[in-house]
């Protein structure tokens, strides 16, 4: 592994492929919360330095680009130089000449080389920068939105469990309703027939009370 980022993802991965799916299911899985919670909290603290270090690698183009102008210009002065020496120094001024200006454009070619080479490595750095850090982004996303998608696969069926209890209660209480009313209208007359009793003379024999009410 090139990095943390890339180790932290792998982490990921192997963690969740080590899940159990939940029961019933072929496709939800269950994950351990706070560990979960961690690998995301670290993932967060290292992708700042992350990205940090690919600017780092791109800014590092300009001075790749920076160099090579130097290096080029430092060839040129120097093939001048040289002319100006050897048509000084040589009795015979055309070939002097000749030989000046195919040093200045030999010099020429080279700082043009190396230039164009440099510019090439530097925008192929600053590719693969970029093109990496897409990818690390695009693999976070990726296991945020399964994490998510996981999350609220587990919630929905969670409340829908629960709705399903909840019609199950209210129906058994509507079924009730008759008989609760009967319980309550017969618990009602026993207190007013016990009230009455309480009122005159004691009964001895329950069941004439229980005859007077069936009647």
């Amino acid at each position: 592994m090139n990095n943390r980022i890339e180790q932290i993802i792998e982490e990921i991965e192997e963690y969740i492929e080590s899940c159990r799916f939940q029961p019933l299911s072929t496709r939800k899985i269950i994950v351990d919360k706070e560990e979960i919670s961690e690998y995301l909290r670290e993932l967060k603290l290292k992708t700042p330095d992350e990205i940090k270090r690919v600017q780092n690698i791109i800014k590092n183009k300009d001075d790749i680009l920076e160099k090579a102008q130097k290096d080029a210009d430092d060839i040129i002065h120097q093939a001048e130089i040289r002319a100006k020496e050897m048509v000084s120094q040589s009795d015979i001024m055309q070939k002097a000449y000749a030989e000046a200006n195919e040093a200045v454009n030999m010099a020429n070619r080279q700082a043009q080389e190396i230039i164009d080479n440099a510019t090439q490595d530097a925008n192929n750095i600053r590719f693969s920068a970029i093109t990496y850090t897409d990818d690390m982004m695009a693999n976070i996303g990726n296991i945020l939105n399964n994490t998510l998608a996981d999350a609220g696969g587990k919630y929905r069926d969670f409340i829908e469990s629960l709705q399903s209890c909840l019609d199950v209660i209210e129906n058994n209480r509507r079924e009730l309703a008759p008989q609760t009313a009967q319980a309550a209208a017969i618990n009602g007359a026993y207190q007013n027939s016990s009230y009455q009793s309480s009122s005159s003379e004691p009964v001895e024999d329950m069941s004439l009370i229980d005859g007077e009410g069936d009647n």
